[in-house]
């Protein structure tokens, strides 16, 4: 039997790599290409859970990592150190993001799909429009969720009008007030109380690497930045645990009120001068409080990476 093609996005998954891969699988089956699957790298959040059990929809099957020639498509990533254990051998079909472009290589052509809007799910509600396929209630509600889990119910400065007008449509097909449910969806994300420091930390990960120099950026939602930060010793105990074991030079967590769009954020590590420089601001007690940042591919990353 013919191994299946996987679908998975980036580790540390969140709301859009869950559903971007479950909405590519469809998509793909709708085309004619049944022979794929959507997988997962790492753990589901409490956001994507709301919304798999809103849908009763089971998670993606959990993979460690993909075998020599393993045929994939990647979504939501592209980066390799953000990618399936053994991911520099596999054979890549397809990539469909919205992130930078960094970290990666081919040794064949493939089909490359990458626009600057607020969520990948954007690019694939396009793709059906395109190839003139209709798209399923269940269908609309899975892109629609990713597209206000990444833009925070269009609020972020990531949010295109591309993603404007999906939403519009997919909130018409969904049959359902699509802002009220978002909001639900966000809410059960910024849930923490149950976590470990340790998971926090690592909820939602990215991990970077410029020129040698190797850093994390976490992000974790919430509704009070005060109530996380009561938490501050133990997280910052967890992330200095994260910059020794993985021999990093700065750990950045991010801690974002989704109601009043601020961020503070804690830095650890050599180059926490990075952070300051980027900002423009001198960390106090290793944080600071950034009015009006809420996204880390918009406006942490980009400036934390031209000052290491």
């Amino acid at each position: 039997m013919e191994k299946e093609i996987l679908i998975f996005g980036h580790k540390n998954p969140d709301t859009d790599t869950i559903g971007s891969s479950l909405v590519k699988e469809r998509l793909n089956k709708k085309m004619g290409n049944s022979n794929c699957k959507a997988v997962r790298l790492g753990n589901i959040n409490k956001e994507t859970k709301y919304m798999l059990d809103y849908l009763k929809l089971e998670a993606p099957e959990l993979i460690g990592g993909v075998e020599e020639n393993q045929e994939v498509i990647l979504v939501d990533h592209n980066e390799f150190n953000q990618s399936a254990d053994g991911i520099e051998k596999a054979k890549i079909l397809e990539v469909v993001d919205h992130h930078r472009i960094a970290n990666f290589e081919t040794s064949e052509p493939l089909t490359y799909t990458a626009r600057p809007y607020g969520c990948t799910s954007t690019i694939l509600f396009e793709d059906y429009k395109a190839n003139n396929i209709e798209i399923s209630k269940e269908e609309a509600i899975l892109m629609a969720s990713c597209i206000m889990s990444d833009t925070l119910i269009l609020k972020s400065p990531t949010t295109t009008e591309h993603d404007r007008k999906a939403l519009e449509e997919l909130e018409k097909i969904a049959g359902i007030d699509i802002k009220a449910y978002g909001l639900e969806m966000l809410k059960a994300g910024t849930d923490l109380d149950d976590f470990s420091a340790e998971e926090l930390v690592n909820l939602d990960a990215k991990s970077l690497d410029k020129n040698g120099t190797k850093f994390v950026i976490a992000q974790v939602n919430t509704v009070s930045i005060e109530d996380a930060l009561k938490r501050q010793e133990e997280l910052e105990e967890a992330m200095n645990n994260e910059i020794e074991k993985n021999n990093l030079d700065l750990f950045v967590l991010a801690i974002t009120d989704i109601l009043n769009s601020n961020s503070e954020i804690i830095a650890l590590g050599k180059k926490v001068e990075s952070v300051e420089k980027a900002f423009e601001k001198k960390l106090e007690n290793n944080k600071v409080f950034l009015e009006g940042v809420v996204s880390r591919k918009k406006q942490i990353l980009p400036n934390i990476d031209k000052n290491i």
